[in-house]
Formats: C-alpha cells, sequence, structure tokens
C-alpha cells in the first residue's frame, strides 16, 4: 500500500511538472490565451492602425496587444523568438530577403493591409526633371529596398535598368544613366528625414511611414511618388502555419472593412493607400 501511494504521489507530481511546463512554455511564448494576439508594428501607420480597429476587434472576442518598433530587424527577431504572434511593418520582397539572410526564419504572408507610396524629397529642386547632371540621390541601407528605389527612378525615366530587373535590381543592374547620377547608399532608412531636413544630398528617397512620423507630408513634400500600382504591399506576417490562425484572420477581416480602410485614405490623406488581399 504504502508502495502504491509512493508511485500515485510521484506521478501526481510528474502529471503537475508537465502542467506547469505547459503552462510555462505559453506564457513565455506570445499571447497568454487563444483570444490574445500580439502585434509587432511600426509606429506610422502601422500601430497607428491597429489602434483605430482594436475596439472592434476586440468587440469581435479577441483581445489586440500592440509592441511598438522603431526599426526593420527586431519585429522578425521578435516573432521568430515567439514574443509576439504577427508582426505588421514589411512588405513582401523585404520578407523574402529576410527569409534568405536568416535560415531560421519560417514565416507566412497572412495578407496585405496597405501600400506607402515611397516618395523623393528635395529642397533644392521643385521636380526631378530640374536634377542637374551628376545630382546625388540619398537612398536606404535596406539591400531590400534597393529594386524599389530604382524601379521608380525608372518608371520617373531617370535612369534605366537592365532587361528583366526590377525589384531585385542593385545599382550595377543601371544600364543608362544619362544625367549620371550618384548613389549615396549608407544610411538608415529611419535617418533619411533628417538627412533631407539638413539639405543632404540633392534628393532624398523616404518610406511613407518615416515622413509622416517626422513631421512630412508626402502628397505636399515629396516632388514625386510611387502610384498606386506598387507591389510593395504591407502585410500581416505570422510564423509559418499560423497565417489561418482564427485570431489573425479576425484582424484582417476587420482591416479589410470599407469603413477603416476609408478611414487609412481619409487619415493619411492618399500617402497610405489600404488594399484587401
Amino acid at each position: 500500500m504504502k508502495v502504491w501511494k509512493k508511485f500515485v504521489g510521484t506521478a501526481a507530481v510528474s502529471v503537475l511538472a508537465i502542467s506547469l511546463a505547459a503552462c510555462g512554455e505559453k506564457s513565455s511564448g506570445s499571447g497568454s490565451d487563444d483570444k490574445t494576439l500580439v502585434v509587432g508594428a511600426s509606429n506610422v501607420p502601422h500601430a497607428e492602425i491597429l489602434e483605430h480597429v482594436k475596439k472592434e476587434y476586440e468587440a469581435k472576442g479577441y483581445k489586440l496587444e500592440i509592441k511598438k518598433f522603431q526599426d526593420y530587424v527586431l519585429p522578425n527577431k521578435a516573432l521568430a523568438s515567439k514574443e509576439i504572434d504577427a508582426n505588421y511593418f514589411q512588405h513582401v520582397p523585404y520578407l523574402e530577403q529576410q527569409e534568405k539572410e536568416n535560415k531560421s526564419y519560417k514565416f507566412a504572408n497572412a495578407g496585405g493591409v496597405h501600400v506607402e507610396p515611397l516618395g523623393i524629397y528635395s529642397k533644392k529642386y521643385k521636380s526631378l526633371d530640374k536634377l542637374p547632371n551628376g545630382a546625388t540621390i540619398l537612398t536606404s541601407s535596406n539591400v531590400a529596398e534597393r529594386g524599389r528605389v530604382l524601379t521608380f527612378l525608372q518608371n520617373e525615366g531617370l535612369i534605366k535598368l537592365k532587361d528583366g530587373k526590377t525589384t531585385d535590381a542593385q545599382l550595377g543592374d543601371i544600364a543608362e544613366n544619362p544625367k549620371k547620377l550618384k548613389f549615396k547608399t549608407n544610411i538608415e532608412a529611419s535617418l533619411l528625414p533628417q538627412a533631407y531636413k539638413n539639405n543632404e544630398g540633392d534628393a532624398v528617397l523616404i518610406n511613407t511611414n518615416y515622413a509622416i512620423d517626422n513631421g512630412l507630408n508626402p502628397l505636399k513634400d515629396a516632388i514625386a511618388s510611387e502610384d498606386e500600382s506598387s507591389p510593395y504591399v504591407n502585410i500581416i506576417v505570422t510564423r509559418d502555419g499560423d497565417e489561418k490562425d482564427k485570431r489573425v484572420t479576425a484582424l484582417l477581416d476587420v482591416l479589410h472593412e470599407k469603413k477603416n480602410q476609408d478611414w487609412i485614405l481619409d487619415k493619411y490623406k492618399g500617402a497610405v493607400v489600404p488594399v484587401s488581399k
């Protein structure tokens, strides 16, 4: 009998230990329950958009926690380490580049929310055709953005890329550069607005979220911007296999509602363009 009691007691302790370990695993991850969604986001416009739909999302029976990030590196690290359930700050080409560079990243595109048209700013010139020969163009040090920048400049008639080169283009893929433009590409994306304000270079390419976050109006201050056909849709990203999680799909359903998309258009005056895919 004593042996049996000892066995039962040992088994009970083992079960308790397993239960506590399981609880520990859940709490050390991102959401504390199956109704809470923790999303990492850039301040503007991502976190603002999430804040706007938060009450409506929670009315569906879920809870939304928003963790703000100031750069483009930490949100994916946090997602990989299960500190968050999803992130909302990046577009598809950046996601693909990050997965190539970090083999441990196993992410999924849960759905698109908006496009932030890339803008080019200049304190010296009112339009791109006024840029002089040999003008210096400041761009982000983010290699994943290089193809976007070059494709944009090609669409504006400033350069021509080698056949077949688009979002994967690098500086070496410029086939024609009639104005002999020079490119400075060693500046962190978040610092480009300050470079513009300091009157550095002849023109500066700035992502919309950083422009808005630094008091710039992309529609008024940019001398040229991408149009709505840009392939750089900002997406909700999850770990692979979580993209169909009900918490995630419920968030996308709310974000894609017309009234919320209309709010995005009105709030950002066309500098942030919603999508429904």
